[in-house]
């Protein structure tokens, strides 16, 4: 092999590695890719029974029944809602009414299987993409005083 043929060849193999090495890469941000979707976007676009993505709204009023561990609650945009199963310790913030993200996938009957649950932290906080879901519902409050994600200033002495 001439020392031209070696340099090709190296090019070649570095070249190569690269793109192995980018579609590793790529494998990988597609695996832990997690979609947002609101209950109408869950009953309307009919999704995949073992996909993870995240579900997004309002926990239902009257919806959340507690089994020891379990907790199966209705997440709601206000147009339609979904149930939710989730083991595990709920975090303190969670009640009906209030916004609500779950990490999950829906089982085979339909029934979304959280993996986590994240509550509001503020009693005017809503997550960004729970009001993006109740503004394309048209079920959200415009008089509420602050934007949608962001919690509202605070007055000094509050």
């Amino acid at each position: 092999m001439t020392r031209k043929q070696k340099r090709l060849m190296a090019v070649l193999g570095l070249v190569g590695g690269l793109g192995v090495a980018a579609a590793l890469v790529l494998s990988a941000f597609n695996e832990n890719l997690v979609f947002f979707h609101s209950p109408s976007d869950v009953v309307e676009k009919q999704l995949p029974a073992d996909k993870r993505f995240r579900i997004g709204g309002l926990v239902e009023q009257g919806s959340v029944k507690k089994d020891g561990l379990n907790t199966d609650f209705t997440v709601t945009d206000l147009r339609n809602s979904v149930t939710v199963r989730y083991t595990g310790i709920l975090p303190d913030l969670f009640r009906e009414g209030q916004g609500v993200v779950a990490n999950g996938r829906l089982d085979a009957q339909g029934r979304f299987i959280a993996s986590e649950v994240l509550a509001k932290h503020d009693e005017q906080y809503m997550p960004p993409e729970v009001a993006e879901a109740l503004k394309k519902s048209g079920q959200w409050n415009d008089g509420q005083g602050h934007k949608p994600g962001q919690t509202p200033e605070r007055k000094p002495g509050s």
